[in-house]
């Protein structure tokens, strides 16, 4: 009943024939910025020197997941767009951001041959507040495009955490810490892929990835909608 709107400003998208309607409206296009070559090989942050394998961040941490990949720079269109998704119920955006992961890297994503996608949790508490795990939702259209089934009953959050953005690097880790716990026995997956909304430091992805390890998953990757460029 209600016309789709764009993932940036929100205006309705125009078009009476639905085949040919656009996932971003003309005046929002040039706004954003998809990742592209030359990015980093381990996190997906983009470089500046096409000569390099690795950010600097990924240079000085050994992170635990094997790889991940974002579909688009945390640009100042994208801050508003993922607010929105977050924190205002805007959640047919994770359509388009899905579908940008999926053009992007969907034969990236099948020679990883994982079992299952796992969303980052968020706190009961806050998930009451809020309606929805935002990361539950990018999952649910990633497993539509990329015929991966998602697991959301994994992984839970035992920490209400402050919001990593308002924190320093070391604040965030003590932040997150011990955070994450297993809620079942018979984990039966080999290798996963943690899904979330945004990858800044990747202190989230890590401490996710390293439960998950510990309790006999053999490799984590992730994919987040959007890449930061904090470290």
């Amino acid at each position: 009943m209600f016309p789709p709107r764009c993932p940036v400003c929100d205006e309705i998208l125009y078009n009476k024939n639905e085949a040919c309607r656009p996932q971003i409206c003309s005046n929002c296009v040039g706004k954003i910025s998809l990742v592209e070559p030359p990015y980093c090989m381990k996190c997906s942050k983009p470089l500046e020197d096409d000569m390099r394998e690795l950010c600097t961040d990924c240079e000085k941490k050994a992170h635990v997941y094997v790889r991940g990949i974002s579909a688009f720079s945390y640009s100042k269109a994208m801050k508003a767009s993922m607010y929105g998704f977050k924190y205002n119920n805007k959640r047919e955006y994770a359509g388009f951001y899905a579908s940008k992961i999926a053009e992007s890297y969907s034969d990236v994503i099948r020679t990883w041959n994982v079992d299952v996608l796992i969303p980052v949790p968020l706190h009961a508490a806050k998930k009451r507040k809020r309606g929805y795990n935002q990361a539950t939702v990018l999952a649910k259209e990633l497993e539509r495009l990329l015929d991966i089934k998602v697991d959301d009953n994994i992984l839970k959050r035992v920490k209400n955490t402050r919001p990593q953005k308002e924190l320093t690097d070391k604040e965030r880790y003590n932040n997150i810490k011990n955070a994450f716990q297993i809620s079942t026995n018979e984990l039966k997956y080999n290798k996963v892929i943690l899904v979330d909304d945004i990858y800044t430091t990747g202190v989230t992805i890590d401490e996710c990835a390293k439960v998950l390890m510990d309790a006999g998953v053999g490799k984590v990757y992730f994919i987040t909608a959007c890449i930061g460029n904090g470290f």
